[in-house]
């Protein structure tokens, strides 16, 4: 059966690598079905309404991010309130989103996908600045020092992670020390740096309907 992920992808038509490495794999559901489920045929994407391109790329940018829809409210909510006081508001968001700590985590490539970087975070395996942290939402600031607690260093999901470490190209904001499983915030995301697979503009138009 396929999974619900995969189908989320299939849905907007575009991959938002909510599977990790599979994603890059000729399994993916996007490279064998390159149509919205449910359709029996291989049509075309058909054209949408305005709202409905709105509402599709605010559900890529939720669903590519692995967070509620109330959460990703909040987010889109806040940023506009600060329309007028900051220059951009879709880098604002973009930054806001970058800077959870369940994708960070994932960025790091710590997880190898959000939710897999959520379910280590909540089993309390990291520190942030010394300190234990285990909710995924936190948000990070510019120098934070994360690292994967000693005790969890012989835990399956880090068995062999600071080799395969070695070779992970980072975002140029993050810092990344392989063999202590080390990393700082260097500075604050920008949208040039991550290119988000959604519209933001259309996004703020369907929160400010």
């Amino acid at each position: 059966m396929e999974d619900a992920k995969c189908k989320k992808c299939r849905r907007v038509g575009e991959k938002l690598f909510l599977k990790g490495e599979r994603c890059l794999t000729p399994k993916c559901p996007m490279i064998r079905k390159p149509y919205p489920p449910g359709q029996r045929r291989k049509k075309r994407f058909k054209a949408v309404s305005e709202y409905g391109k709105e509402l599709k790329e605010k559900q890529k940018l939720r669903n590519y991010y692995n967070i509620s829809e109330q959460q990703f409210r909040n987010y889109v909510k806040e940023v506009l309130r600060s329309r007028g006081k900051v220059d951009d508001v879709s880098s604002l968001l973009i930054e806001r989103l970058e800077r959870r700590f369940d994708n960070i985590v994932f960025r790091l490539g710590f997880g190898s996908s959000r939710s897999q970087a959520r379910q280590i975070i909540s089993h309390n395996h990291f520190l942030v600045n010394g300190k234990p942290v285990n909710i995924p939402s936190f948000s990070l600031k510019k120098g934070d020092v994360i690292k994967v607690k000693t005790s969890s260093l012989k835990k399956p999901a880090f068995q062999g992670l600071a080799e395969t470490l070695k070779k992970k190209e980072v975002p140029s904001w993050l810092s990344l020390e392989a063999k202590t499983l080390e990393a700082k915030i260097k500075s604050y995301p920008s949208i040039e740096d991550i290119i988000p697979p959604a519209e933001i503009s259309s996004i703020f138009e369907y929160y400010s309907r």
